[in-house]
């Protein structure tokens, strides 16, 4: 997921797209006026930052800039993007075709939310161990392209300017500072430590040395490792000694977004931008306490089942301290995700019309991310003949449990993430398309392939299905929690420990990430609790004639779309079928 945009346009727009046919006889003059704002937009966004074409799948103006992060820049391009939204507004959606109704509700939504954003100005505090700017280099330098001289002098060109950037990083969070936004102090902690990561290794050893690895030019070799060793290599030190000088003793104490100018307003507008909802941070915070609870009850029966009790409290105990759901070594637990991800793509099959061809790749981080507390995640690659990647923090295996990593590997691959994504991809010819993301979608059907994966037989471990239910929904009880309802940092632990799904320093991991993104960790629930409500009321109106595998494709089809246009989308064919 490329991050160079921040928030402009959910800097992990290339995980969205949308495979929809058209719809007939729809006047071809919205579809026109439609499909001409969308090249809009995706011009814009390559223009500002060539970066994302690669993800898009566009050509790129040029391969030796970088976005620009003046805030005059940031300015223009913001409204440049609201010019768009307010054409968008002035176009009939009933005057669209099939597909262009989707790309017009996704369209409207993404760039009407990033507008509310502004209030969070995450321009000025950018210091961010999740989703940084710094953590996107690796994805340049993997598909910045070296094939021709020229490539390889604009490659060049690029990195030797990657300095420049980094100064006006640093220039904005001063800005930030003086006016009062900053990172957490615990957030800042965890970005330096990657930073010192990158400043430890070899310039051959880092991910920003991949365009010379393709080349074979030694020339060229020679004069990337001299950018890197030199100038950029100056550039992190100066932004490592800024963090740990001037930053870190000015960063906010206070987890929540809230302690940031106009942070409560933020926290709205954010939660809005993860979940496509307009739904209160109350309101959040109640349903994933009703969800909790009605979980509890399953659990309960499932620990009789396996250990004789159904004590909620002995249950999380003896699931992480029974020795068949351990780990011995972080190879053990690579090795068992791989098979585990074999495993999901042959029992998915039969849930599904369609198989994603892309391969998926189980791989532990970059060496320059370990020790940071991020996240295992996935990475799309846009070329389909090149793999996908499950990237696995793997350096917690003493910690972790087969059966979460069972979760784990499911909720990234099969019939999670990889499926959802990489089968989109592969049907997908529209730029624009690959721009319209949201959390809530994407999540959703990450949580909502938790438990798909129980039906189709994909874990093997007992403690999987126990372990899936203690968690879901707490994001959405801690991430307002923490933000605007008065948690403190202890509160969100005990609740996450509570669920046994993050015992030891993953809770304290946890916590950090909720809060450099607030309201992300309520888009799962949030959208999985959509999607499997969805299904139940198809399985009421259909009865014996409705057809999971139909269920999925109308699910999936059109790519990421907002919730509340998946909801239509699925209830007009639930109509259709009942009609027939």
């Amino acid at each position: 997921m490329r991050r160079f945009s921040g928030r402009l346009l959910a800097a992990a727009a290339a995980l969205s797209v949308a495979g929809a046919a058209a719809g007939q006889g729809a006047p071809a003059g919205a579809d026109a006026a439609l499909d001409a704002l969308a090249d809009r937009l995706v011009q814009l966004l390559v223009a500002y930052d060539p970066t994302q074409a690669y993800s898009i799948g566009v050509p790129a103006p040029d391969h030796r800039r970088w976005p620009d992060r003046r805030p005059e820049a940031v300015a223009a391009y913001e409204r440049a993007s609201d010019e768009i939204l307010d054409a968008l507004r002035g176009i009939d959606p009933a005057r669209l075709s099939t597909a262009n109704r989707f790309v017009h509700a996704g369209m409207v939504e993404r760039l009407d939310a990033n507008r509310a954003e502004r209030v969070c100005r995450f321009d000025l505090w950018a210091v961010n161990h999740m989703g940084g700017w710094h953590l996107g280099l690796a994805e340049v330098a993997r598909d910045q392209p070296v094939a021709t001289a020229d490539e390889r002098a604009q490659a060049i060109e690029r990195w030797s300017t990657l300095p420049a950037m980094i100064d006006q990083e640093i220039a904005n969070a001063r800005t930030g500072l003086a006016q009062g936004y900053s990172a957490p102090k615990a957030v800042v902690a965890r970005v330096i430590r990657q930073i010192d990561g990158i400043l430890a290794a070899r310039p051959e050893s880092l991910p920003f040395y991949a365009p010379a690895e393709r080349a074979d030019d030694l020339a060229f070799k020679t004069r990337l490792r001299e950018v890197l060793a030199g100038p950029v290599h100056e550039a992190f030190g100066r932004y490592r000694r800024f963090l740990g000088d001037d930053y870190l003793p000015r960063a906010r104490e206070a987890l929540g977004v809230s302690a940031n100018p106009d942070g409560t307003e933020c926290y709205r507008a954010s939660l809005r931008s993860y979940t496509t909802l307009d739904r209160s941070p109350e309101a959040v915070f109640n349903l994933g306490r009703e969800t909790v609870n009605g979980n509890q009850e399953r659990v309960r029966a499932l620990g009789r089942e396996a250990f004789g009790t159904d004590d909620p409290g002995q249950i999380v105990q003896r699931i992480p301290a029974a020795p068949d759901n351990r780990f011995t070594s972080e190879d053990e637990l690579i090795a068992f995700s791989r098979a585990a991800v074999v495993r999901a793509r042959a029992r998915t099959a039969r849930l599904f019309l369609e198989m994603p061809a892309q391969e998926i790749r189980v791989e532990p981080f970059h060496a320059y991310r370990r020790g940071s507390g991020g996240s295992s995640y996935y990475e799309l690659q846009i070329d389909p003949a090149l793999p996908a990647f499950y990237r696995i923090n793997s350096e917690v295996w003493a910690n972790e449990t087969r059966g979460t990593a069972e979760i784990t590997a499911v909720h990234e691959s099969y019939p999670g993430h990889h499926m959802q994504i990489s089968l989109a991809a592969q049907t997908s010819t529209r730029p624009i398309s690959k721009l319209l993301f949201n959390s809530a979608f994407i999540e959703g059907w990450g949580r909502y392939s938790e438990a798909l994966a129980e039906e189709a037989g994909i874990y093997e471990t007992r403690y999987a299905p126990m372990t899936r239910r203690l968690w879901p929904a707490r994001g959405m009880v801690v991430d307002p929690g923490l933000h605007v309802m008065g948690w403190t940092r202890q509160q969100v632990i005990d609740f996450i420990r509570a669920s046994g799904r993050f015992p030891g320093a993953e809770a304290d991991d946890l916590v950090d990430r909720i809060a450099i993104l607030p309201g992300q960790l309520t888009a799962y629930d949030s959208g999985g609790l959509e999607i499997m409500a969805l299904r139940r009321e198809a399985e009421e109106a259909l009865g014996p004639r409705f057809d999971v595998r139909q269920f999925h494709q109308r699910v999936l089809e059109n790519g990421t779309v907002p919730l509340g246009a998946l909801r239509d989308h699925v209830r007009a064919w639930i109509a259709a079928q009942r009609a027939q």
